[in-house]
């Protein structure tokens, strides 16, 4: 990092007194408890996938459901939480699924090499927490996004240490859970990883062919899911997405329109995440800003794009802020999140009917900023010495300070 004493990035890697820590696990607990205390089934989300599991332990088919939108894979894992008793539901998902977020965070952490006592350790989570709005919102409906928000900075740390299969194998587990994650399929194609690319495709196809065979209706996801998500014609669920095929259709542009829009960006998108990818600066940060461009493309495409797909990759982007070249130091990635800030209230935005349109301007932006971050190159990454893959895969701590300019001291 070619920085002086004075960047914030060396007081951001310094030790965190105890007393952060104190704060951080006190608004932790706060959002867990209060979770609790409101949902049911570990919330809504979660509560859909443990129906279709109670259904078909009850000998019906999970995809009568028409919002049951996974494979039938997903049926056999949410299964043990349909045999458990409501009440011990209840408070069980909320503290897995803040522990799966902050074990996210961890990982994320730790791909970028940034000591776990630190401050941004800390700083950063309680961001997340108490200035991202979709993190409370993940809590408090146990989407199982958040087993992406976890699987994604795994195979990154992985991957950055040489271990490209067992990355593959993650990325093929969280997919059999929720498909979320595939399109980082592109990342192992961009790096060649034939072994891992297979193990992408192949967990879940092989574990969702075998779950079938157990279903009543083993062709529910193709003759049920597939038509519903390729048309998403429900009227509960485009109200809350963000993509721009489902947001400029409600501000009067053609659909036929909005959907090449939204094609086009998606490609574009991919096309800056192949140049990220083939850029400068250190392995850790072009693996995390690769696979924020590809989910980013994804997310302008896909229907549905819900607001808390980007906890799958903010967390890996706000841990690589200490780097010069991180896209955290663009001011684009700032003011995409100001809609997300909890408490502000925005004019005629605020009604769960309108709320889609903070989500599409941050998903927008963000992804607008990823793809400049992208094409200009990350001048600030080359003054970092970008290592060989090699040479990152090997680094500690000293190797993270090294990589950073050596000015800082944790």
């Amino acid at each position: 990092m070619a920085t002086g004493k004075s960047d914030i990035s060396g007081w951001l890697v310094r030790p965190a007194g105890i007393g952060w820590w104190a704060g951080l696990l006190a608004v932790l607990a706060a959002l867990t408890t209060h979770t609790v205390l409101v949902t049911s089934d570990g919330g809504m989300d979660n509560g859909i996938v443990v129906d279709a599991a109670r259904t078909w332990l009850d000998g019906g088919s999970p995809y009568d459901d028409a919002h049951f939108l996974y494979f039938p894979s997903a049926v056999m894992a949410a299964a043990p939480q349909a045999l458990l008793p409501r009440s011990v539901l209840d408070v069980l998902m909320p503290v897995l699924v803040v522990l799966a977020l902050t074990a996210g965070w961890v990982c994320a952490l730790l791909l970028h090499r940034v000591p776990l006592r630190s401050r941004i350790a800390v700083l950063g989570l309680f961001g997340l927490v108490v200035g991202f709005a979709p993190f409370a919102q993940l809590v408090r409906l146990g989407n199982w996004t958040v087993t992406a928000v976890l699987a994604l900075p795994l195979c990154l740390l992985l991957a950055s240490r040489g271990r490209w299969v067992a990355a593959g194998a993650v990325i093929g587990v969280a997919v059999a859970l929720k498909p979320l994650l595939a399109p980082m399929a592109l990342l192992f194609l961009f790096a060649r990883r034939w072994g891992a690319l297979a193990l992408v495709v192949l967990v879940p196809a092989v574990s969702s062919v075998a779950a079938a065979f157990f279903l009543p209706d083993p062709t529910g996801f193709l003759t049920q899911t597939l038509p519903f998500l390729f048309t998403a014609d429900d009227s509960f669920l485009r109200l809350y997405e963000a993509g721009p095929a489902a947001v400029l259709p409600r501000l009067g542009v053609p659909q036929a329109l909005a959907q090449a829009l939204a094609v086009a960006a998606a490609a574009v998108g991919v096309a800056c995440a192949y140049r990220r990818w083939r850029g400068p600066g250190p392995q850790a940060l072009r693996l995390a800003e690769t696979s924020a461009g590809l989910m980013l493309s994804a997310f302008l495409v896909s229907r549905p794009s819900y607001n808390h797909y980007l906890l799958v990759v903010l967390p890996l982007l706000l841990a690589g802020m200490p780097y010069a070249g991180s896209v955290t130091r663009r001011p684009g990635f700032w003011l995409a999140l100001v809609p997300q800030l909890p408490g502000v209230t925005w004019p005629w935005l605020e009604s769960g009917k309108r709320r889609a349109f903070r989500d599409f301007v941050t998903l927008c932006v963000l992804a607008g900023t990823m793809a400049y971050h992208a094409v200009r190159g990350a001048r600030s990454a080359r003054d970092t010495g970008g290592a060989s893959e090699g040479e990152e895969a090997g680094r500690g701590e000293g190797g993270w300070r090294a990589a950073t300019g050596g000015a800082v001291r944790p």
